[in-house]
């Protein structure tokens, strides 16, 4: 394994920029991970790893995990302490990274199954509530999740706050919310909008029968008026507190529990 000890190594600069910037993720069809068990997720659910990185102590600490990433990545680096700290995204690198290919799928392709249930989120701008979210789907069984603008589903902090599970849950990207709730409502699915206003229906109140798409909006201005109007029904978590709404994640949980446990 060729060892990398410049920290101003192409390799080096090309996987931070990775890191840090969406563009470069765009650009490059690739994604940064960092961690031991979140790399060796991603060797395990079949994702292509393009480039792998391990510190000494690391592969002898995560033996387990690192002979799973050395078996799928394509090109494997030893680096030094220095250049693992410059890597680390986290407060207690671990000293394992991996660059990943990208698997994006776009929501209106033939993926999209007209009688399962999915969760929208429509500009979600905090990547710790679009991992939790893909985190909550994945372990209440929904069948995807679909990601129209905001947080890129690639962000670090997202990948991290979910805990792999945005490795394993099958996440679509649409550009117009719009456009897209319409076509799937064409299909014959149910497409509901969430909304504080108390004069919608509650959600504990539909017919969750069927295929359904739930929309969940930006932290600070929820559901964009277009997109409220392309969905069939306007839905409202019923609250009797004293709170006017609910962060992001947590209405994204009810909402995901009201599709599944009917």
């Amino acid at each position: 394994m060729e060892r990398l000890t410049a920290k101003q190594n192409e390799k080096i600069k090309a996987a931070v920029s990775i890191r840090d910037s969406a563009k470069a993720r765009r650009e490059t069809g690739l994604f940064f991970l960092e961690g031991a068990r979140l790399c060796a997720d991603a060797a395990e659910n079949e994702i292509e790893i393009y480039r792998a990185f391990f510190t000494g102590k690391a592969l002898e600490k995560y033996s387990d995990y690192s002979k799973k990433i050395l078996a799928s990545a394509q090109e494997c680096y030893e680096i030094s302490e220095e250049i693992s700290s410059r890597l680390s995204d986290t407060q207690s690198p671990q000293g394992i990274f991996c660059l990943c290919k990208a698997q994006e799928k776009n929501a209106l392709g033939a993926d999209i199954r007209p009688d399962g249930k999915y969760i929208f989120l429509e500009n979600v701008q905090d990547p710790s509530n679009l991992g939790a979210v893909s985190r909550t789907a994945e372990a209440l069984g929904v069948d995807g999740m679909i990601v129209c603008g905001g947080c890129d589903i690639y962000n670090p902090k997202a990948l991290r706050a979910s805990m792999g599970s945005a490795l394993r849950l099958p996440i679509f990207t649409c550009d117009n919310a719009p456009e897209t709730l319409k076509e799937l409502g064409k299909k014959g699915m149910l497409t509901l909008a969430s909304t504080p206003d108390s004069s919608a229906v509650k959600v504990t109140d539909v017919d969750m029968v069927g295929g359904v798409v739930c929309v969940v909006g930006n932290e600070g201005n929820g559901v964009t008026r277009d997109t409220m109007s392309a969905c069939k029904v306007k839905v409202t978590i019923p609250m009797d507190g004293r709170a006017e709404s609910l962060n992001a994640s947590t209405a994204a949980a009810i909402l995901i529990w009201e599709m599944v446990r009917k």
